[in-house]
């Protein structure tokens, strides 16, 4: 990977083609993790979230993307069977790893298309 971009690319090839390995890869040893759910996060956690989404949904698309000079920001829509949720993502990327990663999710839409998604 030549540059930060380069990162946030793989980063959500990896989690939204459901490859957890590489996705792992891309976190810093210490990464930052917050979301909007109404459970703990780490980034066991967060990557467990992201694999259900990616299984469970019928699409993940990128429908809008800022890049900055520190990381990204993403705004994704979360396909369901029964209807789209939406997801905010920010990420930092520092030395070719996310060392932050920022979840905003649509809670209500969460709740009624994915449930039981951040159940434990």
């Amino acid at each position: 990977m030549t540059n930060r971009m380069d990162v946030v690319d793989y980063w959500v090839r990896s989690w939204t083609n459901d490859d957890l390995t590489m996705a792992r890869k891309l976190l810093a040893a210490d990464v930052e993790t917050e979301w909007n759910l109404d459970a703990p996060v780490d980034d066991e956690e967060l990557l467990q979230v992201l694999h259900r989404i990616a299984a469970f949904a019928d699409g993940v698309t990128v429908v809008a993307r800022t890049d900055a000079v520190d990381g990204a920001a993403l705004v994704y829509d979360l396909a369901a069977p029964f209807g789209t949720a939406r997801m905010v993502e920010f990420l930092g990327v520092e030395d070719q790893k996310i060392n932050e990663v920022r979840h905003v999710y649509d809670v209500t839409a969460i709740d009624r298309f994915f449930p039981g998604l951040y159940a434990n």
